[in-house]
């Protein structure tokens, strides 16, 4: 709802099928996240709790508490999936997942060497009980540079075909890799043919953990772009850029 006269970009309510906003948690405080989820539920989709935090994070429940209490999902890191792959415990990976009440699972090949097809093939495997959510890119930037973009548009689309709802696009939480060159610059002719290869944009999903890559998918696509790697700092931001109430996308939607 728009208390002001101010003519803003429509955005759809919760729940909803675009203009996702995924946060991304490192290991913030119960205390602190608590009160940044409670502040702003209405901007936040989904949490993400980065890489293998969830292992060692001893709130981890409590934290899950209050995102089911606000009505907002979550997910592990792919890091951690590739873990449990990695010491052959998949299974293991399940029943972790279902121990904890996930709904969603991030299934990534990001770190580890595993071709899209076998990381396709664990998708078709957690499709029935999840909803996927899957990552193309490497963290690692020189092997997310020498992919090229036909192969991305060629693993996302393998990625759908298995089951995923969500394909993200790997930035990692410092934007210095996958779409984004070491040097924080996007990649803007990967960007442009992924965008051309008729995937439709409710199936994609951005990692944006700054506000000049947060700019340029608003600007470029709209504001109910998916987004994700959101710092927790960074919500009422990201939410003023949607809205064109921001320099960096004032006169963007007038």
């Amino acid at each position: 709802m728009n208390p002001t006269a101010l003519r803003l970009p429509s955005r759809a309510t919760k729940p909803r099928g675009n203009g996702l906003t995924m946060v991304i948690d490192g290991g913030l405080t119960l205390n602190l996240f608590a009160d940044v989820v409670s502040s702003t539920p209405e901007y936040i989709d989904f949490v993400k709790f980065g890489w293998g935090t969830a292992v060692v994070t001893g709130g981890i429940r409590q934290k899950i508490d209050v995102l089911r209490e606000h009505g907002i999902g979550f997910y592990f890191g792919g890091t951690l999936f590739e873990k449990f792959v990695m010491q052959e415990r998949f299974d293991d990976y399940k029943r972790f997942c279902h121990e904890y009440g996930c709904e969603h699972v991030e299934v990534s090949n990001g770190t580890i060497m595993m071709s899209n097809a076998e990381k396709a093939s664990y998708i078709r495997k957690l499709a029935s009980d999840f909803t996927v959510v899957s990552e193309v890119g490497f963290k690692d930037p020189d092997r997310s540079e020498q992919l090229p973009p036909s192969k991305w548009v060629e693993y996302i689309n393998e990625d759908l075909t298995a089951g995923a709802k969500l394909v993200t696009l790997e930035a990692r939480e410092s934007g210095k890799s996958g779409i984004c060159r070491p040097d924080g610059a996007l990649r803007f002719g990967l960007i442009e043919d992924v965008l051309s290869a008729g995937i439709a944009d409710d199936n994609l999903l951005f990692e944006a953990p700054s506000t000049a890559l947060q700019t340029y998918f608003v600007t470029r696509i709209g504001p109910d772009v998916n987004l994700g790697n959101v710092p927790a700092s960074a919500i009422i931001g990201l939410e003023t850029l949607r809205l064109g109430l921001r320099a960096d996308t004032l006169t963007a939607f007038e």
